[in-house]
């Protein structure tokens, strides 16, 4: 038992850096600026809330009615209908392609919403050094509720941004990896592969069997790029992708390239189908639980569609998971996962005030339960909904999250903002052929180059 707390605790440790930095004092947890340049009330947030009035603006990548959007929407309601009726807010919603030109246009005009999706990592790092959000964590602090927080998740947050505050909530706490169909698993008469071989040979079986093997939203890119990724991880080790963020290699060594070549080689095989490339994630996911793809890459969020029965035809114990494949345990080895925390909620350290503070605070106390009992998803908070009210997918996850001994991130994690739109733009063009691997990977290198 003492092991697998352990094991939680540890598999954020992406960066032992971020351990070993020294927080703010307490006096400057407690200076944030409010909206007119002056300081906060250190008020009293143990009692009842004040019911002071305020208007918020949300800037969102999900629809109201879908995924995030409807945890946070619910939220928002009850706040307003059961504890502030003088709390009004506004709920935009933006396309991920342009959120963060939508960002980068209103921060340089001082006009941030109060809460606005954001990428953790790089991007969210950029914004921190503006100085454009706010220290989320001693906010908590300050308010009491930073113990709704999971410390993994934050923990994770922090490695990513590369700071020793956090200045995110998260949005999900997720391990990814490969999600295939028992049924067509059977009909081929393959088992989940644990190296990398058994996998190839899997992916064979089923192409052999008329079984299309794998299903990629390579419409979307990034769950392209995350193939790309995982196969780069375990032939070069979990701190492949900082290392060359860092410049300690270059995207176009030997490895790198190899893992670019890995999925031109797997759609020159057909193991992706048609189309590949105008596949959305979405209509990928459709497609394992339709029985017309076995393999699906993606996270644990995908809980939320798997426990939608209108969703996921194949019933509640009808999909399976297995971890990135391991090429050499001495390089990277089962027991190392990829995860992220989602999208994440950042917030405008200038409008921020003892009126936001009260919505913060009920926030973070209610979206673990809420997430939970709505979704069965994990967003990197403290619930208390019993495991035996969990559907078999949401347990199928937490028990990953237990096996997490290390971890590494997805493929753009460290990039800035021109290397990581490069390295999506061409990844299509790499999977339809039209580029070779060591020139997508020469086309990351030189936005690297220009961008030092």
């Amino acid at each position: 038992m003492k092991r697998k707390l352990l094991a939680v605790i540890l598999i954020v440790c992406l960066s032992l850096a971020v351990f070993s930095g020294c927080g703010k004092d307490e006096g400057d947890q407690n200076s944030q600026a409010n909206g007119d340049g002056g300081t906060m009330n250190t008020s009293d947030f143990t009692g009842e809330d004040p019911q002071l009035e305020k208007h918020i603006k949300i800037l969102s990548i999900w629809a109201e009615d879908n995924d995030n959007g409807i945890l946070i929407n619910n939220i928002l309601q009850r706040y307003k209908d059961q504890v502030n009726p003088n709390f009004s807010y506004e709920y935009e919603l933006v396309s991920a392609d342009d959120l963060k030109t939508k960002i980068a246009t209103l921060a340089s005009s001082n006009d941030l919403p109060d809460f606005f999706a954001y990428e953790s990592g790089t991007p969210l790092k950029e914004m921190v050094e503006a100085d454009k959000v706010l220290n989320i964590g001693a906010e908590l602090e300050r308010v009491g509720a930073m113990d709704m927080m999971n410390p993994s998740a934050v923990s994770l947050l922090k490695s990513l941004a590369e700071t020793n505050e956090l200045y995110d909530l998260p949005l999900g706490l997720n391990v990814e990896g490969f999600w295939y169909n028992k049924d067509l698993f059977e009909q081929a008469g393959v088992e989940p592969p644990t190296t990398w071989d058994e996998f190839e040979t899997v992916l064979a079986k089923l192409h052999e069997a008329g079984i299309q093997p794998l299903s990629c939203g390579a419409g979307d890119k990034w769950g392209a790029t995350r193939l790309v990724n995982a196969y780069t991880v375990r032939l070069l080790g979990n701190n492949a992708m900082t290392a060359a963020a860092n410049g300690d290699a270059k995207y176009t060594d030997e490895g790198y390239v190899e893992g670019a070549a890995k999925i031109q080689e797997w759609a020159d095989k057909g193991y992706f189908g048609q189309g590949v490339t105008t596949v959305d994630m979405n209509t990928a996911g459709t497609m394992l639980c339709t029985d017309q793809a076995a393999i699906f890459y993606n996270g644990s969020w995908f809980t939320s569609n798997l426990n939608d029965p209108t969703y996921n035809q194949t019933g509640e114990d009808g999909i399976g998971f297995f971890n990135i494949p391991v090429v050499d345990p001495s390089v990277s080895d089962s027991n190392a996962y990829s995860m992220n925390c989602g999208n994440i909620l950042a917030m405008d350290k200038e409008k921020y005030d003892d009126a936001t503070a009260w919505f913060l605070k009920y926030f973070v106390e209610e979206i673990g339960n809420e997430a939970m009992s709505t979704q069965g998803s994990v967003k990197g908070y403290v619930y208390t909904v019993e495991e035996g009210e969990m559907s078999n997918y949401t347990q199928l996850v937490l028990d990953r999250l237990k096996d997490a001994e290390s971890a590494f991130a997805w493929y753009e994690a460290k990039m800035n903002a021109e290397v990581s739109t490069v390295a999506q733009e061409n990844v299509q063009t790499l999977i339809n052929g039209d580029m070779t691997p060591m020139e997508y990977m020469e086309s990351i290198q030189e936005a690297y180059d220009l961008s030092r």
